[in-house]
C-alpha cells in the first residue's frame, strides 16, 4: 500500500451543525475526526472518508470545501488560514 501522508480534510472551519452533527466546513462527525487522529487510521479508511464527506456536502458547502481542500493540499493552507496570514501580512 502506498505510505503516502493523505491532509486532513479540515479546511478550518471548525462549527458542528446540531442537527446533523457534521463540520459545517468538512462534514466529518465527531467520530470522523477522533479516526482521523488515530495513527493506525488506514489511508484507504482516509480516502474512501473523504468520498463520503463529499456526498455529506452539496451545492456551495461542497464548492467551498473543494477548492479550500485543494489548496490545503498544495500549500499546506486552507483557504481561511491562506486569507487570514494575508490579512496579517498588510
Amino acid at each position: 500500500m502506498n505510505e503516502e501522508n493523505i491532509v486532513s480534510p479540515c479546511i478550518s472551519v471548525c462549527k458542528t451543525d446540531p442537527v446533523s452533527g457534521y463540520c459545517y466546513g468538512c462534514g466529518r462527525s465527531s467520530d470522523d475526526k477522533r479516526t482521523w487522529k488515530d495513527e493506525n487510521t488506514t489511508n484507504e479508511w482516509k480516502l474512501n472518508n473523504i468520498e463520503e464527506l463529499k456526498g455529506r456536502l452539496k451545492g456551495w458547502q461542497l464548492e467551498a470545501f473543494n477548492e479550500s481542500y485543494k489548496s490545503k493540499k498544495e500549500t499546506g493552507l486552507s483557504l481561511i488560514k491562506k486569507k487570514l496570514l494575508e490579512s496579517r501580512n498588510n
